[in-house]
């Protein structure tokens, strides 16, 4: 199990002996060098590493910037993370750069340019990097399919990962009128390298609800009931809490990693029917 490190909890972290396998971090956050990087060098000497990016872009319509994976590429290089990922979503066009996770349309030409965006990371890296499931709140008229059969054809185009997002997938069926159960029964188990467990909030909008993936909050009950589905559908993988706007105390982090554990030592005492 693993949490994200964040700057507020360096200091801890390091001081600690903690129940956690692994840590996650945003690289973006480590180009510069300096106090940073200083705490993440430390960092790694206890605990293993994954590096999940926020910008890549891998869906933009223009190649992803070569100097932003020189950066990466330095880091993995220094750090050795078991994971490395980005998400199948843009965020930059031209000279513009957005601070957001953009959705795509779901057609074969949105396939076919963030394919080569994950072959070219891929090849820059010299290893295999994982694509995660977007948190979306629109959906576009012009799609082609559905996001789970987009990221198994991603997966099957490029030979890279999936990061199964199962917040992300809880809050997309709510808002765009789907099963999340079902999304997740049509992942194709073999591609997927780590899962993802945040908390989200509700907002009115007009007469309805809609989700927010903030991560700024516990687990929410159905999820971890999404969570211990897909674990029994997919089997166990590297699972991370995420959580960070109103990051709460160390203890708390951890105490959610725990509950995801629990499922997992929940289920390895579940007898197995007979095949």
């Amino acid at each position: 199990m693993g949490i994200g490190l964040r700057a507020p909890h360096y200091q801890e972290v390091l001081e600690t002996d903690l129940n956690l396998g692994w840590l996650e971090v945003h690289p973006e956050n480590y180009f510069g060098g300096g106090a940073h990087r200083h705490f993440l060098s430390e960092t790694r000497k206890k605990y293993n590493l994954s590096l999940h990016a926020v910008g890549l872009s891998l869906g933009s319509d223009q190649p992803v910037s070569e100097q932003h994976l020189r950066n990466f590429k330095e880091l993995i290089d220094i750090y050795q993370p078991f994971n490395v990922s980005d998400h199948a979503s843009w965020s930059a066009s031209g000279n513009a750069h957005l601070n957001d996770l953009l959705p795509l349309p779901y057609t074969q030409e949105s396939l076919d340019k963030i394919a080569r965006n994950v072959e070219r990371t891929q090849e820059v890296f010299e290893r295999k990097m994982l694509v995660e499931n977007p948190s979306t709140y629109l959906a576009f008229h012009g799609n082609e399919m559905h996001e789970d059969e987009f990221m198994n054809k991603l997966a099957e185009m490029t030979g890279c990962g999936i990061l199964l997002d199962l917040n992300n997938i809880y809050v997309q069926a709510h808002n765009h009128g789907y099963d999340a159960w079902s999304y997740v029964e049509t992942i194709d188990a073999r591609h997927v390298g780590e899962m993802h467990l945040a908390g989200h909030i509700e907002e009115e909008a007009g007469d309805s609800t809609i989700l927010v993936d903030t991560h700024s909050r516990p687990v929410k009950g159905d999820v971890w009931d999404l969570y211990e589905h897909a674990v029994k559908k997919i089997g166990v993988v590297p699972t991370l809490i995420e959580w960070d706007k109103d990051i709460p105390d160390l203890a708390t982090l951890v105490g959610e990693a725990d509950k995801a554990r629990a499922i997992l030592t929940k289920l390895e005492e579940v007898p197995r029917a007979a095949e």
